[in-house]
């Protein structure tokens, strides 16, 4: 594991002061096989922000970490993962026979998941799922197998409704974004929505396409998530001062 130290992005007006953050590269073990991942916590995290990306994306995607920066202002710490090697990505590049595997990718993003409450620096944190495409599912799979630590599920322009019979046993809420010109990613994503038994909310980005490119479309997506989660982590705090 290779640790830097960077500065954060600049945030809206109120978190201009920049902070101080710890960036890792971390690989975590799951099905016999080494994910790489990118792991980035500013001082005083407050969560974990674990993305999911779709299928023909990695890690690197720009869209993931535009939407990663931005989260980061809000305290929250980021982990980026490819769900497959490079092998295998190769082999799905021709074959297409991993990226709709949805129990094999939520498998992994459960081994993240458990691999974060191994480490010193994230096990007391509450995990965030965010996935986009494919990944949004194996975020849902992935909130029902680990309910005690998933603090919510976000899902950009995903397929949740490829979780299939999982919907009804995510307890998470869950944010689901879409663009207002993706029309078909619309329809399943409302149709998930009916399924899910737990807290969850549909978003709409106007003029947006399925990857969010039009000028401020992303910008939108990152502002949405990131309100989200910190309203979840208020909830939670006043749920937990209760007790």
């Amino acid at each position: 594991m290779t640790q830097q130290a960077i500065r954060g992005p600049a945030g809206p007006a109120t978190r201009k002061k920049m902070m101080a953050m710890i960036s890792q590269l971390i690989s975590v073990p799951a099905d016999g096989v080494a994910l790489p991942g990118d792991l980035v916590l500013p001082d005083s995290a407050r969560a974990v922000v674990v993305f999911a990306h779709g299928s023909g994306s990695s890690r690197h995607s720009p869209r993931n970490r535009a939407v990663a920066a931005e989260l980061r202002t809000a305290g929250l710490g980021t982990a980026l993962m490819d769900l497959l090697t490079e092998e295998e990505d190769r082999r799905d590049a021709s074959t297409a026979e991993y990226r709709f595997d949805i129990p094999l990718l939520g498998r992994r993003v459960v081994a993240v998941v458990d691999w974060l409450e191994t480490q010193p620096d994230t096990r007391q944190l509450p995990v965030v799922l965010f996935g986009a495409s494919t990944g949004a599912a194996a975020a849902l799979v992935a909130a029902a197998e680990r309910p005690r630590r998933t603090l919510t599920v976000v899902s950009r322009g995903g397929r949740p409704d490829l979780a299939g019979d999982v919907l009804p046993g995510v307890r998470a809420p869950v944010l689901l974004i879409v663009g207002g010109r993706d029309p078909e990613v619309l329809r399943l994503n409302q149709s998930a929505a009916r399924e899910l038994s737990g807290p969850h909310s549909l978003r709409i980005v106007p003029g947006a396409t399925h990857l969010f490119e039009e000028p401020g479309a992303l910008e939108q997506v990152a502002e949405m998530a990131r309100n989200w989660c910190e309203d979840r982590l208020k909830i939670a705090g006043e749920a937990a001062a209760e007790q």
